[in-house]
């Protein structure tokens, strides 16, 4: 089946762990504003378009605690929430939406993907990650990543 990313916003890292979490049966992330993928990684598969979008060093991007910081884990990994960085965040809400095919197309093209995405694929998930990421500033929160293996 693949590995599933669930991109979601929640108000602090505490709320964010409850995406995992869970006391009730639901599907991890349930409740919560989220954008689920197969085969995206927060902390390596997203690096190319974190340059691109940010504008900075993928050293300067790699460098920030908050970057792929352990925010929960459930069952010996049975899943784990991962935090993603507010500057990111950031310039992704207020990235011009009209150069988001472009960046898909450089990021296809630069990043290190086991099987060579669709540049079409990855636009559409940068509009719906771009998206959360307006909803989560207009809020006050923060963009999280559950990860299940």
């Amino acid at each position: 089946m693949g590995v599933i990313y669930g991109y979601y916003a929640a108000a602090d890292d505490g709320d964010a762990a409850g995406a995992i979490v869970r006391e009730d049966e639901e599907p991890y992330g349930a409740g919560y504003d989220e954008v689920a993928v197969k085969g995206i990684d927060p902390v390596v598969d997203l690096l190319p378009a974190e340059t691109l979008i940010t504008g900075l060093s993928a050293e300067t991007v790699t460098s920030d605690p908050r970057r792929g910081e352990l925010i929960a884990a459930v069952a010996d990994g049975e899943a784990i929430s991962l935090s993603l960085t507010d500057t990111f965040r950031d310039a992704l809400a207020a990235f011009d939406k009209q150069l988001l095919d472009a960046v898909a197309q450089g990021w296809a093209a630069s990043g290190d993907f086991y099987t060579p995405p669709d540049p079409s694929d990855l636009s559409d998930f940068l509009r719906e990650l771009s998206g959360l990421a307006e909803r989560a500033v207009g809020r006050g929160q923060r963009l999280y990543c559950w990860i299940c293996p």
